[in-house]
């Protein structure tokens, strides 16, 4: 909202040492946030003052282009008193007129620099200005924007200050309003914050003696009084269409951001911006019958006064007369009954609307203007018949209208309830010594008619402030005028602390550890499309494609939450390579969703708490959201450098960082060769605790790693994060160290090639009992000495006993033992 610092002084009485700097500053402490404050002149350096054009001299160029060679009476202004020669291009004055003039060494918006110059002949000094080489947009004097701006005779003498004369050295202030605050959409709520910030007297310019409303006016009938409870109509006769907007109105519509049409419409738009009460008026010669408000009926269509044919909805309000819609109630006109360059009588609408539908019709069919914004906010109901009077005076006195003496109002304005407060509440809520007189003094100051009781305060809030509906928004209102640097700062004190919980404990011994691998955290987008799960190769029946789909997704491509966290981990690998690194270890901790099988969240109503059934319904339709783990490992695993050659990335990685997490928690994990995309189908490990599948580790798919431009042999990790920490056990008990020496053992057994190391592994462990410490696979063979289709394992057992020295028959028959185990469980035969 921009107004002008004269506008909100005609309305109160600041004192005189008020500069807008501080007039602004108390405005923002009160709630009206300071945006902007401009001053035209800011932009001109110089002499701009008033000349009068003494002759002007055609002359055809040959290019075809006229000229005007004109001698300027300047006055004083140029120092010597004499005419000015200046050379103009515009053709709409002529001698005698009055003529803002710049003068050479001034300074033009946009660093123009104005310079005595040859050209066309002439030495032109100087130059006769429209209002966009002044950056006014419109000419306050109704000359047009491109055309020569004429002053009205009289107005000022030549060699005058052409500043004032103009408004150019007007501060305009740029404001700041929350929707909250839609009385302070006019110059009406605006002065009465700023008399509210320095106590000064106030005239509302909403108080106007009113005409009697006998005999009544236009017919009107309301169908629909809770959608527009007053509608008042005046009417105007013998309006002149040509007659000018005055100059004064049209420079303040254009300080206020608002471009000059008529003067019909300027005069509407002028008093929405003084009173904050929209107004629209209808040609009455194009009006058929009785106006009514009704709702719309479903696939009724009106064209607008933008030109576009709208299809209306059943909630759509509506004002119709005997030929049908006429115009989108408090919305936007209809194009049938706009006013044009030929009305003369015009029907002044002035009604109130229900905030609620109108905020929702504006969004159903997109329609963004300055009425609606103040009505989808809420309007003072009680000022229909002084805006309307403000219009029919305005007509009247620049337009030679004729005010028709009957005045309609049908309805009334709607009560507002009472509002109960103890009078202890806002120095509860602020903390600070609030004393009940002066929060009463304060509500009488926001409007509202107060009932003292005992203990309490019923305050019936102003009509201008539907914001103002419980016993916290007057709090509000008595802590901004206090002032919210009055309210102490008061840290709470926080309760003693308990420490991490268990679930954090864990997390974080599970970041700490893959820290440890060499793997750096990343937060990644969870959002996913189906080009995403076609790189990561999914078939179209895998569950990972049943995704939660987004109301408002960031982009069309990716509307999904995602299944995994391998998309953002891949993309965010790839990125890194990309830009130079030789290797990327990657980790991400997150959520993951899938599918309710309730289907959709029931909606309900905001006006009350939702039952034990509902609030079951809703919990029953969220998604289900486990956290994962994901960790991507590309490139170089092991750096090269001086001490030798690097090393690739390989799937065991992946499957080293499982069998790390695991012990790290002393979870007992399950491994198994399986196939899953988007990994190898040979080279994936399928990960489980006590039977039940949690994850998958390994290597890439190569069309993966080709699709998101991994290189090849890039390995992943994803296990459900939750499972795992669920598994681990609540107190994990340290190795218990023996001092007494450790005994070795290697075995080599020969196994069918498709049977997997970890089960071999798993045997040798079960059959070796306590006296094992610890086994490590530390090689595979695979030639002619074992026969085509085996393999050789070679593991290194470590025993060792708490109590005494183990002797080499203890070893042996430990040893012996394991064999045993892993020849029974997996056909192993010892080499």
């Amino acid at each position: 909202m921009k107004a002008a610092a004269s506008w909100i002084k005609e309305y109160v009485e600041l004192p005189a040492d008020v500069s807008t700097e501080r007039l602004t500053e108390r405005l923002t402490d009160l709630g009206l946030k300071l945006e902007a404050i401009e001053c035209a002149a800011d932009q001109i350096t110089g002499p701009l003052v008033v000349g009068r054009v003494l002759t002007q001299e055609k002359e055809p160029q040959k290019n075809g282009k006229v000229i005007n060679w004109c001698t300027v009476d300047v006055g004083d202004a140029n120092g010597t008193g004499e005419p000015q020669g200046i050379v103009c291009g515009a053709h709409n004055f002529g001698p005698g007129d009055l003529v803002v003039t710049v003068l050479p060494g001034a300074v033009l918006p946009g660093g123009f620099a104005i310079s005595a110059r040859k050209t066309y002949g002439h030495l032109s000094a100087g130059m006769i200005c429209s209002a966009s080489e002044l950056g006014l947009g419109e000419d306050p004097f109704g000359s047009g924007e491109d055309g020569i701006i004429v002053l009205p005779e009289g107005l000022a003498e030549p060699g005058a200050s052409a500043f004032g004369l103009l408004g150019l050295d007007e501060e305009i202030i740029e404001f700041e309003i929350n929707p909250d605050r839609a009385y302070a959409l006019s110059l009406r709520g605006i002065a009465r914050e700023a008399a509210l910030a320095f106590d000064a007297p106030y005239r509302d310019p909403a108080l106007r003696d009113l005409p009697s409303k006998a005999p009544a006016g236009y017919p009107v009938e309301i169908d629909d009084p809770e959608g527009c409870p007053v509608f008042v109509a005046r009417t105007v006769t013998g309006f002149d269409p040509t007659a000018p907007t005055p100059g004064w109105m049209a420079q303040r519509l254009v300080q206020s951001g608002m471009r000059p049409i008529s003067l019909a419409v300027d005069v509407t738009n002028y008093v929405m911006l003084e009173l904050g009460r929209p107004i629209h008026g209808y040609d009455l010669d194009k009006l058929q019958g009785t106006v009514r408000v009704r709702r719309a009926e479903e696939g009724e269509k009106l064209r607008t006064l933008d030109g576009t044919d709208r299809v209306l909805s059943s909630e759509d309000l509506v004002v119709t007369d005997d030929s049908g819609i006429i115009g989108l109630g408090g919305v936007m006109g209809g194009e049938t009954t706009e006013m044009s360059a030929t009305t003369t009588r015009v029907l002044i609408e002035s009604a109130h609307w229900d905030a609620r539908s109108m905020f929702r019709t504006g969004k159903r069919h997109k329609i963004s203007s300055e009425a609606g914004k103040r009505n989808e906010r809420g309007v003072d109901p009680t000022i229909c018949e002084a805006a309307a009077d403000r219009v029919v005076e305005l007509l009247t006195t620049y337009g030679g209208a004729t005010a028709e003496p009957g005045v309609t109002v049908v309805g009334t304005p709607p009560a507002r309830a009472a509002i109960t407060m103890s009078y202890d509440l806002p120095a509860k809520v602020m903390g600070a010594d609030v004393p009940a007189d002066v929060t009463l003094a304060h509500l009488e100051a926001v409007g509202c008619d107060l009932v003292k009781e005992d203990t309490v305060v019923l305050a019936t809030p102003a009509p201008w402030r539907p914001d103002l509906n419980d016993p916290f928004d007057l709090v509000e209102e008595v802590a901004r005028i206090v002032g919210y640097n009055e309210v102490p700062s008061v840290l709470p004190t926080p309760p003693a602390g308990r420490g991490l919980t268990r679930a954090q404990r864990l997390r974080r011994r599970v970041g700490r550890t893959l820290a440890g691998a060499g793997c750096v955290e990343v937060v990644s987008f969870p959002f996913v499309g189906d080009a995403t799960f076609d790189a990561l190769g999914l078939d179209a029946d895998d569950p990972l494609r049943r995704t939660v789909r987004l109301a408002n997704p960031m982009s069309a491509e990716e509307p999904c939450f995602t299944t995994t966290l391998l998309p953002g981990l891949i993309k965010a690998a790839a990125r890194n390579l990309g830009r130079g690194a030789s290797g990327v270890a990657l980790f991400e901790t997150g959520p993951v969703a899938f599918p309710s099988e309730h289907g959709p969240a029931p909606i309900y109503g905001v006006e009350s708490r939702p039952s034990d059934a509902e609030l079951e319904a809703l919990f029953a339709a969220l998604p289900h959201q486990p956290n994962h783990l994901g960790a991507v490992l590309a490139g170089e695993r092991e750096r090269s450098g001086w001490w030798g050659a690097g090393r690739g990335v390989a799937w065991a990685d992946a499957v080293e960082l499982v069998r790390r997490l695991a012990a790290e928690l002393a979870v007992d994990v399950e491994l198994a060769n399986t196939e899953r995309a988007p990994w190898h189908p040979g080279r994936c490990a399928q990960v489980s605790v006590a039977g039940a599948v949690i994850g998958h580790a390994g290597e890439l798919h190569p069309k993966v790693c080709q699709a998101f431009g991994l290189p090849a042999r890039s390995a992943a990790v994803e296990i459900d994060l939750d499972a795992l920490l669920a598994a681990a056990p609540a107190t994990v008990r340290g190795p218990e160290l023996s001092s007494f020496p450790v005994a070795k053992e290697d075995v080599a057994l020969v196994v069918d090639a498709g049977v997997p190391a970890v089960q071999v592994e798993a045997a040798l462990r079960d059959g070796a009992g306590e006296l094992l410490e610890s086994i490590r696979l530390f090689d595979v063979y695979t030639g002619e000495q074992v026969g085509e289709g085996r393999k050789s394992l070679a593991f290194a057992l470590r025993f060792r006993a708490p109590d005494r020295t183990l002797t080499e028959e203890d070893t042996s028959a430990a040893r012996d033992a394991a064999v045993a185990a892993a020849a029974e469980r997996v056909g192993a035969v010892q080499r």
